[in-house]
């Protein structure tokens, strides 16, 4: 299976404070890859970077490369706008728009030029049946995005994040702020997306990596310790480190 982004030799600064290290890694596509660690460790800080959200922050310096399909995201030609529209991100805590579900859904699409109402109503049915919610909110279209579950709140986001039609979804924590029911059914959505997505997953729950995903990095104070198939990593880790902490003994 081929890489669809490909980390080399990566290290992000905060000011002074380096956050990353020498980072190195390949994500497959069409899977699902989990970023587990202690708080801390540079697993988010790694997820923003991959679609330039740390962009957004003064004082970061990035040296390194990454590339998606290829081509480095750092050079200089590279349409920011763009690489997010090809990299949607879903955050830790449901963060719908306070408009109509409706207009959540139909917010991308108008930006990149979409217009015509026919287009949008087909665009919005898809996303939200992709993200397993159209049954439970096609009758409420026009009703405020707020007045939903928090569970409901986050599968619209992520409905949000497929109406632009990204290849690469990134995850920061997608079910921390969720009961275990509603958890359970973005990863039951999940492993359903990575048919169309290749998925990028922050996870403080052990528990949901094994549950979720194919492969499996384990970061630690900013670097990358080791990264391999779930079953490998969970089963028999090459690491000492990884090994304590997914057995508990620190983290």
């Amino acid at each position: 299976m081929g890489s669809i982004i490909s980390v080399k030799d990566m290290c992000l600064w905060y000011g002074d404070y380096q956050a990353l290290k020498d980072l190195n890694i390949e994500i497959p596509e069409k899977s699902i890859t989990a970023l587990i660690g202690p708080s801390g460790c540079g697993k988010s800080t790694f997820l923003k970077t991959l679609n330039r959200m740390n962009d957004l922050i003064p004082g970061v310096k990035i040296t390194g490369n990454i590339y998606y399909e290829g081509t480095d995201i750092f050079s200089n030609d590279v349409d920011v706008s763009h690489l997010r529209k090809e990299i949607g991100m879903v955050f830790q805590h449901p963060n719908p728009f306070p408009m109509s579900i409706y207009n959540n859904v139909a917010y991308g699409p108008r930006t990149h030029g979409i217009t015509r109402k026919v287009q949008l109503d087909e665009i919005v049915e898809q996303a939200l049946r992709d993200a397993a919610i159209w049954d439970e909110v096609k009758d409420r279209l026009k009703k405020n995005a707020l007045g939903i579950s928090g569970g409901q709140q986050q599968r619209l986001c992520i409905a949000r994040a497929l109406a632009i039609q990204p290849k690469v979804l990134l995850m920061d924590e997608p079910t921390s702020a969720l009961d275990p029911i509603s958890t359970s059914r973005i990863e039951d959505l999940i492993m359903e997306l990575k048919k169309k997505y290749t998925i990028v997953i922050v996870t403080h729950n052990m528990q949901q990596a094994v549950r979720v995903s194919d492969y499996t990095a384990f970061f630690l104070l900013g670097e990358l310790v080791e990264f391999g198939k779930t079953d490998d990593i969970f089963s028999q880790p090459k690491d000492k480190r990884t090994e304590d902490y997914i057995t508990g003994r620190f983290g």
